[in-house]
């Protein structure tokens, strides 16, 4: 069904919107963690900052790292978000910015962070940038680009939200909205997390803004519901699962980790 996904087709959209990202969201908490260059997850208790083929683990509380992962760059050319379920930190792997784009999904323990499995998708809609998990189901963003990293035929508008069972089988997907899809030109969609309040929350590679967004009630297009400012550059997000309404971003060019509190949307 993967395969069948490359169907999926966007219509045009304008060059991305100059108009300014709002305001950043405040800020409550920034860590230094050197492997903060593609995104950070949580399970409210650590951090996880991810790079491309290495991983490390904070404690919230002190900022102390206390466990660290590092790959062969050959086999972990671009590991780009995780999500904490359980004992596992779930991560979306690509081939990025090699083509044609494969991707993977490669599990570790959270505590040591030892690599525990890897779960080959192959070919796909686009190259791997996202997983979370929600509703018992995994959700996975398939990024596109226009230029480098991009498959021929496919640019930033073939970026595609898929729902998929427990053994990563392709249910359902989405297109974004073209409004969104325009600020993330050229690149793509970096980072997703499902908030407690039933939005998705998505970012782009650059601009410093949050999609909230929504499942269309039909068709195959997700409905944007707000835009909101936070203080980080996109890339991968994470919702923290104990502190209510805390999005955990990266400031790539900082090395750090930024916890931003984010206002409900209505």
């Amino acid at each position: 069904m993967i395969a069948a996904l490359l169907l999926l087709a966007a219509a045009p959209v304008a060059g991305a919107s100059d108009a300014p990202s709002p305001p950043p969201s405040p800020v409550s908490l920034r860590l230094n963690a050197a492997e903060a260059h593609q995104g950070a997850a949580s399970d409210g208790t650590y951090l996880y900052a991810i790079d491309n083929d290495r991983i490390g683990r904070y404690r919230i509380a002190t900022g102390e790292k206390v466990a660290q992962w590092q790959g062969e760059r050959r086999l972990y050319p671009h590991m780009n978000s995780c999500t904490v379920v359980g004992a596992e930190l779930v991560c979306a792997a690509s081939n990025y910015p090699a083509v044609p784009q494969t991707s993977a999904v490669e599990v570790f323990d959270t505590r040591t962070l030892k690599h525990i499995r890897s779960v080959s998708l192959g070919f796909g809609p686009g190259s791997l940038t996202v997983m979370d998990r929600h509703g018992g189901k995994w959700w996975a963003v398939f990024a596109n680009y226009e230029g480098k990293g991009g498959d021929p035929g496919r640019d930033y508008r073939y970026t595609v939200l898929v729902r998929m069972d427990d053994q990563f089988r392709a249910e359902a997907s989405w297109a974004f909205p073209e409004a969104v899809l325009a600020r993330m030109a050229p690149k793509s969609c970096s980072g997703l997390s499902w908030g407690d309040d039933g939005l998705i929350y998505a970012t782009g590679h650059d601009r410093p803004e949050v999609y909230a967004l929504k499942l269309p009630e039909a068709g195959s297009r997700l409905e944007l519901v707000d835009t909101i400012g936070i203080a980080t550059p996109g890339q991968a997000i994470d919702w923290d699962p104990q502190a209510k309404r805390r999005l955990w971003s990266i400031g790539r060019g900082a090395s750090e980790v930024v916890a931003s509190e984010i206002r409900a949307v209505r």
